[in-house]
């Protein structure tokens, strides 16, 4: 068995990225060895991501994660898919099995383990998701296996949504509309799954009006982990979801598809906990 790991993840921007700790101390624990590769590269086209993913195949990578923006431009470029991330079109983590690269989505089932328990709770109605991008399409399906009723989904661009909506036609019950208060009117839930709020943007993709205290609204962004989107809603009494749980079982995945070894996602949420404790503050 394998004792050291080369691992890493491909994005812009990446240098705020929680990963190295988590993918880091999880290996420690476990007793092996783990170093993980910030690889942050801006404005990258399809032949610069085809030296990149050609590099992890032969520089002894077990695997790389991809983040925004490459989680959709990375799909051809690899030699299969996992069931998952072909019926998402996404990909946020590339494993090599020997001179193959395979590529797989964590966002979809780390999203779903985040989700599960608010959803449990949470009267049953229609879920607003904002963005149809490579994580909104990871959240739609994983919202999708949840079983969750009518799915409403706003993106700037309409033939995205339109192309996702087709997708999950024929298992679940998701439109497109043609704006964030035609997505939340009526709705028992919101997800951002766009870049807005991410540092240093301080923008919020839904408008405070919008929201109230009988709804949930989880943000897939974790930098800051208090986005202005769950400021405004905890301020409306509304229940949240920080992209925190998201971050950690997605990571875990990933973790176990590169090592064949299950971390403890507790050491993860330590780790994870502390990166963001050395930066940003909770509101009380």
């Amino acid at each position: 068995m394998r004792d050291r790991f080369l691992t890493g993840l491909i994005g812009y921007p990446i240098a705020h990225s929680a990963a190295p700790a988590m993918h880091e101390q999880a290996a420690a624990a476990l007793g092996v060895r783990c170093h993980y590769q910030l690889i942050e590269v801006k404005g990258a086209g399809h032949d610069d991501l085809r030296a990149m993913v050609d590099g992890i195949r032969r520089l002894g990578f077990a695997g790389v994660n991809v983040t925004f923006p490459y989680k959709e431009a990375v799909v051809d470029l690899l030699d299969d898919l996992a069931p998952d991330a072909r019926a998402i079109g996404a990909v946020n983590t590339i494993v090599v099995d020997g001179a193959r690269l395979v590529g797989h989505n964590t966002d979809a089932t780390g999203f779903a383990r985040a989700i599960e328990p608010l959803l449990a709770s949470a009267p049953r109605g229609p879920i607003a998701l904002i963005g149809s991008g490579g994580v909104g399409k990871a959240i739609a399906f994983a919202l999708a296996i949840l079983g969750v009723g009518e799915l409403r989904i706003f993106d700037s661009d309409g033939a995205k949504v339109a192309r996702l909506a087709g997708q999950l036609a024929d298992r679940h019950a998701a439109r497109g509309v043609a704006s964030v208060e035609a997505a939340l009117d009526g709705a028992t839930g919101v997800v951002n799954a766009t870049p807005v709020g991410m540092l240093p943007n301080r923008d919020s993709p839904v408008p405070d009006s919008l929201l109230h205290p009988s709804m949930w609204v989880a943000d897939a962004v974790y930098t800051p982990l208090w986005t202005p989107l769950l400021l405004a809603a905890k301020a409306k009494r509304a229940k949240v979801l920080t992209g925190r749980d998201l971050a950690i079982y997605a990571a875990a995945d990933a973790f176990e598809l590169f090592t064949s070894m299950m971390p403890s996602t507790d050491v993860m949420a330590n780790a994870f906990d502390a990166v963001m404790a050395a930066r940003y503050s909770r509101p009380a």
